[in-house]
């Protein structure tokens, strides 16, 4: 019987057609690195990348659309034609930035008074003056800043109200921008405290040029001939000072120098101080005495050179000079104040928000005492380099052609500090709150002379023209009454004058040094010049930005102001065109609606102006 054997299963034939091996990007390694005439596409081979992945859409969830107000309600088609176009993106045209304007109460017929000075309060006499607590007076707060204002009818859009100063009218200590234990003199040039350490700004700022003030130590370090022991000075009896420049940030209950926001100089062994690490710089290390003028001078670049540093297309090898004086024709920079006029007292400020500090200088100021770990490394690697001007972090980049000089009774001890941190936003921010916007220029922006007083110490400053221990090359204007310009210097021949492009009126006198004869010549920001004409500036700019607000709100109103002049009060046109009369003035009261501006709501914004009991 034959068996029926199954046939055995025939074995995979080989090809002998060798398979095409897939490109792979790692085999490319022996490709050569510099191309060839052989081999003219090896760089571009090499270069080739994976496509990116395309980056999916991200929706927000259901509860955050409801707390936006978004309309929650879905259709019943998909809308195709929308979605076919999501993926690709529209580039609109960028906005104008411009203030927000809020819709207020009408002024009341004080509004329009010139605002009060502060009321004060005797406390205490030393040396030969009345020191004097501050009533009635608003003082900044961490997260906000106040300034004076008065109601003008030439400002009808912008809701009435522009800036303005109170007495005295004269560069002094702000009595918004100290401590609430400082206390002042009359002048308000003057300080001392029975406190611990409290700082004191004054009310106008460097932004850009040189500028130079004097203090004056009224009482502090005692030297040798007052103190008990004839043999060294007293270093307790008179209490503290310290002197120097601070920006807004700079908290007001430390003294000058504790943060990466103020530079300071300390009283005893005359130490610069800045985050809290005094360090010797003079000279013999010397105290600075009660009765020693000390001079303070800060030299900042221009605001072009500033922006460059800031936006990050600063170039060491091309901009090799600091460009104190460019073009006029140059375009000027955009200064937005967002600010509303609040009634405290009776009396009616500007509240805006205030720039806080940031993180990066506060870790700066006390780095983190964990070692950093293999996986953040590379990540920390530019966030610990040094402060520079093209460092990858805003905060820390630092001004270049930027210093501090010190003199001491009209001697010149050095340069304790240079490149100083910038300051323009994105440098300064404020606050993360709502309302807040960033990256926006208020036009007060600098390093304002500040004083630290401590349990006694009182200090009264100088802003000139009347210096007390001049600089050599310090130019001094003679449209001041009491200048320095005496009879005895209009017979010197050597003496020269400048006169003031911007001002035909203001003539200052030109150093009898031929060696700074040439660095006057280049224009009135390169010369040495005192705060006082500096506070002058700052009043005119600041009336500058009030007339350019104005306009710009008129512009958006499409001069419907001229058009309802003549309507009747609550008329319906007027409702119509969003205009209201009140006691026989027009004022607009719509709301600018613009991009960034957040509690806008689409509706009125409450009335803002109110009432403190």
């Amino acid at each position: 019987m034959a068996t029926e054997t199954s046939p055995r299963p025939r074995s995979a034939t080989p090809s002998t057609i060798p398979q095409k091996r897939a490109l792979i990007l790692d085999d490319e390694q022996h490709i050569p690195a510099v191309s060839s005439p052989l081999n003219p596409d090896a760089a571009i081979s090499r270069s080739r990348k994976a496509p990116a992945r395309e980056q999916r859409e991200k929706k927000e969830s259901l509860k955050k659309r409801e707390a936006k107000g978004v309309d929650t309600a879905r259709s019943a088609t998909p809308d195709t034609q929308t979605s076919t176009k999501k993926s690709k993106k529209i580039e609109k045209p960028p906005d104008v930035v411009r203030p927000l304007r809020y819709y207020t109460k009408p002024p009341n017929s004080s509004d329009f008074d010139p605002p009060r000075g502060p009321i004060f309060s005797p406390i205490l006499e030393k040396a030969n003056r009345d020191f004097n607590e501050c009533f009635e007076q608003i003082s900044n707060k961490k997260a906000f800043r106040y300034t004076n204002c008065i109601a003008d009818p030439s400002f009808p859009s912008s809701r009435w109200f522009r800036q303005t100063e109170a007495s005295p009218f004269h560069p002094r200590f702000s009595f918004q921008e100290a401590s609430s234990h400082i206390l002042f003199d009359s002048t308000g040039r003057s300080i001392t405290t029975e406190k611990g350490f409290r700082m004191a700004r004054a009310n106008v700022a460097a932004r850009e040029g040189r500028w130079y003030y004097e203090c004056k130590i009224l009482s502090g370090v005692r030297p040798p001939s007052r103190s008990p022991s004839l043999n060294k000075s007293d270093t307790t009896g008179g209490g503290h000072v310290r002197l120097g420049w601070a920006r807004r940030e700079a908290n007001l209950d430390t003294p000058v120098g504790f943060d990466a926001y103020s530079y300071g100089l300390r009283d005893v062994s005359g130490q610069k101080v800045h985050m809290s690490r005094p360090k010797d710089f003079s000279p013999g290390n010397e105290s600075f005495l009660e009765g020693d003028v000390i001079g303070l001078e800060i030299t900042l670049p221009s605001l072009a050179l500033h922006r460059k540093v800031v936006v990050g297309s600063y170039n060491k090898a091309v901009d090799v000079s600091d460009d104190l004086d460019p073009n006029p024709a140059a375009e000027a920079p955009d200064i937005v104040r967002d600010r509303v006029p609040i009634r405290y007292k009776g009396i009616v400020y500007f509240e805006q928000f205030e720039y806080s500090s940031t993180k990066d200088l506060e870790e700066l100021m006390n780095p983190s005492p964990c070692a950093p770990t293999a996986a953040t490394a590379t990540t920390n690697a530019a966030s610990t380099a040094p402060p520079n001007p093209n460092h990858p972090s805003v905060g820390l980049r630092t001004l270049p052609f930027s210093s501090i000089k010190v003199y001491k009774n009209g001697k010149l001890l050095g340069a304790p500090f240079a490149d100083l941190f910038a300051f323009l936003p994105p440098a300064s921010k404020p606050a993360a709150q709502q309302g807040a916007r960033y990256g926006l220029d208020d036009g007060l922006l600098g390093y304002f002379p500040a004083i630290s007083v401590f349990r006694g110490g009182a200090v009264e400053v100088n802003f000139g023209p009347d210096f007390w221990c001049p600089p050599s090359d310090l130019a001094v204007p003679t449209s001041h009454n009491g200048g320095h310009h005496s009879a005895a210097d209009d017979d010197d021949d050597d003496d020269e004058t400048i006169m003031d492009g911007t001002n035909p009126s203001a003539i200052a006198i030109a150093p009898r040094d031929p060696a700074t004869r040439k660095q006057h010549a280049q224009g009135k920001n390169s010369r040495l010049r005192g705060m006082g004409e500096r506070y002058v500036e700052q009043i005119a700019e600041d009336i500058v930005y009030d007339l350019v607000d104005e306009v710009d709100f008129w512009v958006l109103d499409a001069g419907e102001m001229a058009d309802v002049a003549g309507a009747d009060e609550g008329s319906e046109a007027q409702k119509g065109n969003g205009v209201s009369a009140t006691a026989g003035m027009v004022t607009p009261v719509g709301i600018v609606e613009q991009a960034g501006m957040l509690g806008g709501g689409g509706g009125e914004i409450k009335e803002i102006v109110q009432e403190e009991e």
